[in-house]
């Protein structure tokens, strides 16, 4: 089964939550990498779907 694309939405809560959980010291030194490997996963997603409209936008405005 396809693991669901999150929005955009979705990726941006998931990453502030993943901070939020290391800034309250509830993320144990085992799973920290996991938790800033998955932060910044998420974060590059973000970041293509910015340039994806930034990329549809210009053309509708050309």
């Amino acid at each position: 089964m396809a693991k669901k694309e999150l929005t955009y939405e979705e990726a941006m809560t998931r990453v502030e939550e993943i901070l939020g959980r290391i800034q309250r010291e509830e993320v144990t030194v085992d799973s920290l990498a996991a938790e800033i490997k998955r932060a910044t996963e998420l974060i590059a997603a973000c970041k293509a779907r910015l340039l994806k409209a930034e990329t549809e936008v210009d053309k509708i405005l050309e």
